[in-house]
């Protein structure tokens, strides 16, 4: 069976010059904007505050966590629809730990997914903690991650 293979490109342009370029650790900004071609807003991005970034910027952290969220909601919502669930409402309330290492370097040890899914079908509810396993085992961010994705999953009845 041939794979198929999937390609992204981004730009990631760094804007942090303050006119001294990176002389020193603190004399420059950790500002950069991402960009794909054909999108209409790029992202604008800096490192965690806790590395001199700007706080009000996304960091890559926030952004890596996001996509391993994002990721599952949209093949959970996929197999929903295959499994005949009405899904009417889905919100994430995702959390990441990075664990920073002497030498500066660090990896993530866990993310913990916390979707809060409305749905309409009564019958259908104990179908969608194990819709939410194979959302885990299909996503293609969190079959690319070394560490625990953990799930604690609200499901909720439409007007209920």
């Amino acid at each position: 069976m041939v794979k198929k293979h999937h390609h992204y490109h981004i730009t990631n342009e760094w804007t942090g010059n303050l006119g001294q370029g990176t002389a020193s650790y603190k004399s420059y900004s950790r500002d950069h904007v991402l960009e794909v071609k054909g999108k209409q807003h790029p992202i604008l991005a800096a490192s965690d505050p806790s590395f001199l970034g700007d706080p009000t910027r996304y960091n890559p952290e926030e952004l890596f966590v996001a996509s391993i969220s994002a990721c599952h909601m949209l093949w959970f919502l996929h197999l929903c629809s295959t499994n005949k669930i009405t899904v009417t409402s889905y919100i994430d309330y995702a959390e990441g730990t990075m664990e920073e290492n002497k030498d500066g370097s660090g990896q993530f040890s866990k993310v913990t997914l916390k979707p809060k899914v409305i749905i309409r079908e009564a019958e259908k509810m104990e179908l969608c903690p194990i819709l939410h396993h194979q959302a885990n085992q299909m996503c293609f961010i969190a079959n690319s991650c070394n560490f625990p994705i953990d799930h604690k999953p609200s499901i909720l009845l439409e007007n209920s």
